[in-house]
């Protein structure tokens, strides 16, 4: 059977009703065995201990539709695991948390099984992600100066829609780390998680920036054309990013990756190896300064 012979329609989620997985034929347009991961490495990685990477997942497989449809969803391995790995190869521990301190959730369904790098990191933080932090108690009674998070790290995938952008201890997270020079990196439907910062009446804290995040044309049109999703959206990154003057550098997704300030963003699953690359080096280039 052809590419073109797969069925076009959402696949039921036996789990839940009236839930979802991506239809045959999208998988075949937005998944792959293996990532495009080209064997970078890093001699002279970080080795002095302190500083680390905080990488918030998502802790909610089941996202609402406009028309009352769940899409099973949760965090693209390929997004989460693919910049995990340059992080970890630069040498900077990372931490897992979740808003509720659940496992986070990936989209199994696109998990690249026969891509050695992605599979080894999966493996090496298998138990943190089951057992991830709580975001609050990461938090404690707030972060100072010292704290010793270089970056934090917010992957894509549908599922981050769920609860990160409307959560405080997100958004304070994202204001700490504008106050004190730390990163902040994402991809894909990731950098909704910048609207947290308006949560309870907070400043937005990435006015007029520009990045890059997964179109929402694709969201509105060829994502449902082809089944990936099973309908409309409740709402639309791209769209509410705009309120605050963001400026998003990409229509399609190729890959495309960029960097404004200390915001590190990429497109797309495309865009995994090129954005862990991006901060491997940009976070290397920081501590050795």
């Amino acid at each position: 059977m052809s590419d073109e012979q797969l069925s076009r329609a959402p696949v039921p989620d036996r789990a839940e009703d009236d839930a979802f997985f991506p239809s045959a034929y999208s998988l075949t347009k937005y998944t792959s065995s293996k990532t495009d991961f080209d064997g970078t490495t890093y001699p002279k990685p970080y080795t002095g201990g302190k500083w680390k990477i905080l990488m918030i997942g998502s802790q909610e497989r089941y996202l609402m539709m406009k028309g009352g449809e769940f899409f099973s969803t949760g965090n693209h391995p390929v997004e989460m695991l693919l910049p995990m790995y340059h992080l970890d190869a630069a040498g900077f521990e990372i931490e897992v948390a979740t808003i509720s301190g659940d496992p986070v959730k990936l989209e199994w369904w696109a998990f690249p099984h026969e891509d050695e790098a992605v599979r080894a990191t999966y493996k090496k933080y298998e138990k943190q992600l089951k057992q991830p932090k709580k975001l609050a108690d990461v938090i404690g009674e707030g972060f100072t100066a010292e704290t010793p998070y270089l970056g934090v790290f917010i992957p894509g995938g549908h599922g981050v829609l769920n609860g990160v952008p409307f959560s405080k201890d997100v958004g304070d997270i994202l204001h700490w780390a504008q106050a004190n020079e730390r990163f902040t990196i994402s991809l894909c439907h990731g950098p909704a998680s910048l609207l947290a910062t308006v949560v309870d009446g907070g400043k937005f804290a990435y006015e007029g920036y520009e990045m890059c995040v997964f179109p929402d044309s694709l969201d509105t049109g060829a994502n449902i054309e082809i089944g990936y999703i099973p309908g409309p959206m409740a709402w639309l990154v791209g769209e509410n990013l705009r309120k605050y003057n963001v400026k998003i550098l990409n229509t399609g997704i190729t890959g495309q990756v960029h960097r404004d300030r200390l915001l590190l963003t990429g497109d797309s699953p495309l865009a995994s190896n090129n954005l862990g690359k991006l901060a491997a080096e940009t976070l290397l280039k920081a501590v050795n300064a």
